[in-house]
């Protein structure tokens, strides 16, 4: 389940990826499918070695083309063990709401993204995640949880402040809003609640299929509940006599 939507975000063989705090490596895989050397960091070892994984079994299996490069590594997003313009494209997925020092984050993958580079941001929707706030107090306030939530205007403003240009935005993943508003409401640990588990085998079902009607659906809701901001932005290429300062 893709919270980046590469037909807006294109992306070629051959470019140099960063998936900062990819998680399972949803993002990381779809990049390394699509013919990119891609670079999978994590502060979680355990998930980070899952990863190195399905990558290896991907190989094997010969899911990714000739010239696709993929690589999972523990890292810290807040010292990016990389050289400055190290990558053309940087992915940061649902990670921005769990660390304090956002603006520390956004400067490093600005560090790392050569000049003409692409990012997608996508962090928890505000009026989705507010709901899941209102009704569980355990949603958030946990070791490594959500410690913010976004207003729109308000990221982009902190994308623009950290020199890198947006061109865009949409919401993702409308149908998954009411699924963890009835967690919030049963618990966010009671799996066995009927509602909870209807809903769960309906969204296994539609990532499974993709039947058509709940396709239209999602895209009908997502820009009134989509779970997901997506934000995509480029980072300006400098003045030429700012670059030759730059250079010296």
């Amino acid at each position: 389940m893709l919270t980046v939507d590469f037909s807006r975000f294109p992306l070629a063989p051959g470019d140099r990826v960063l998936d900062l705090g990819c998680g399972a490596g949803r993002h990381a895989f779809e990049c390394y499918r699509r013919g990119a050397q891609v670079v999978a960091l994590d502060q979680n070892g355990e998930e980070i070695r899952e990863v190195a994984k399905w990558f290896a079994a991907m190989k094997e299996a010969g899911e990714a083309p000739e010239g696709a490069t993929a690589t999972a590594m523990e890292g810290d997003a807040l010292a990016l063990p990389f050289p400055d313009d190290s990558f053309d494209v940087v992915i940061i997925s649902e990670v921005m709401e769990h660390i304090p020092d956002d603006k520390g984050v956004l400067a490093e993958m600005v560090r790392v993204l050569r000049p003409g580079g692409r990012i997608a941001i996508t962090v928890p929707r505000y009026g989705p995640e507010k709901v899941c706030w209102a009704l569980s107090d355990a949603y958030h306030e946990v070791e490594g949880g959500h410690i913010r939530i976004y207003k729109a205007d308000e990221l982009v403003a902190k994308i623009r402040e950290a020199g890198l240009k947006p061109y865009g935005t949409h919401h993702a993943h409308a149908l998954h809003s009411p699924y963890w508003w009835l967690k919030c409401a049963f618990g966010v640990d009671n799996d066995k609640a009927l509602p909870v588990r209807a809903y769960h085998k309906l969204l296994v079902w539609d990532i499974m299929k993709k039947p058509l009607a709940t396709r239209l659906a999602e895209q009908a809701l997502n820009p009134l509940i989509g779970k997901s901001l997506v934000v995509y932005a480029t980072k300006p290429h400098l003045p030429r006599l700012a670059e030759e300062v730059a250079a010296k």
